[in-house]
């Protein structure tokens, strides 16, 4: 009796159910919008946020944007996390520590002169590190912006190209901002070249707040990404944008602007992902992390994000932006 016991709890210890042998992944992408410590840095543009500041940021306040934050991520329980609008490894940590999952970290200095980074959170149980680098973005205007982050990584043993991005916003003027936005999709598809032509079946995920639409030239033209998947099929593009489906939805949109509901926020795969060999895109797995919590109501703001920050007033909200994830499985 006591060996069949302990066959059954091998069983389960062993089981499909445990991370290690997971099946499927979900990795997630979020916005977090200004997540900055409370310390002045004197080489970048960060003092509202430091202590005696514009903003009046306490300590209190600080733990508060990282409490709302925690609070979306648990519930979204990503493997995987591409993140934005974050200063430095140190408010990197501090959230790890705060969430209930203890993630590796993946994140390098840009050279944003607001001193804002991307960086990718990951379960190192499920994926396996191989590469990871920074895509230096040089804008027509010389002004330094923030790098792409490109990690190469393992899951269930197969490659798999990840890409964290934030591109150039439209702040001084949507026009006059379009060669910004023009230039960090040229650098992102550059390197998808280089991986495609080596590989034409590779699997990669792009992830990021672009700072324009699924239909605008930096993302279809520029990137190659279609909202059509059949397109990427008769290879008319080179990438599938699977936010199509909240494109103007007010139950989907991840950021608004003027009252306009908006996809500024982009999950973007290569064929390699709907082939079904190797990883899988899941069937309607794709989403947007919404709840009428998560939500302003009433009023002008109605439908937006609940945003932490109104200026220099605290709404106690999350973000600007909300999070957006998919599924992905092995064979």
């Amino acid at each position: 009796m006591k060996a069949r016991q302990l066959v059954l709890s091998l069983l389960i210890i062993f089981s499909g159910n445990s991370p290690a042998f997971a099946k499927s992944i979900k990795i997630a992408f979020w916005n977090v919008e200004n997540l900055f410590d409370l310390k002045n840095d004197p080489n970048t543009n960060d003092d509202e946020f430091a202590l005696g500041g514009r903003k009046n940021v306490t300590e209190n306040i600080y733990n508060l944007k990282l409490e709302n934050l925690t609070e979306i991520i648990n519930k979204m329980n990503p493997d995987v996390l591409g993140l934005c609008e974050i200063e430095n490894r140190f408010v990197l940590e501090e959230l790890n520590q705060a969430v209930k999952r203890d993630y590796s970290i993946i994140h390098y200095d840009s050279p944003d002169k607001r001193g804002i980074d991307v960086a990718l959170l990951y379960d190192s149980k499920l994926l396996e590190i191989t590469e990871s680098k920074v895509l230096t973005v040089l804008l027509p205007t010389k002004i330094p912006t923030r790098d792409i982050l490109y990690v190469k990584a393992k899951f269930s043993k197969i490659e798999l190209n990840l890409f964290v991005n934030h591109w150039p916003s439209k702040y001084g003027g949507a026009e006059k901002s379009i060669p910004l936005r023009a230039a960090a999709a040229k650098t992102l598809r550059k390197k998808v070249n280089s991986i495609l032509s080596t590989n034409p079946k590779a699997e990669i995920i792009i992830m990021g707040d672009l700072n324009d639409e699924p239909i605008d030239p930096s993302i279809t033209i520029h990137l190659g990404a279609s909202m059509q998947k059949n397109k990427m099929v008769n290879h008319e593009s080179i990438l599938w944008n699977v936010m199509q489906p909240w494109h103007r939805n007010p139950e989907g949109s991840t950021y608004k602007y003027d009252g306009i509901d908006m996809v500024y926020d982009h999950l973007i795969v290569s064929e390699g992902l709907i082939d079904n060999i190797g990883l899988k895109l899941v069937p309607n797995s794709v989403g947007v992390f919404s709840g009428k919590k998560y939500r302003q109501h009433g009023g002008k703001y109605d439908g937006y994000p609940f945003r932490f920050w109104a200026g220099s007033r605290v709404l106690g909200g999350y973000s600007d932006h909300m999070p957006i994830y998919l599924k992905i499985e092995s064979e």
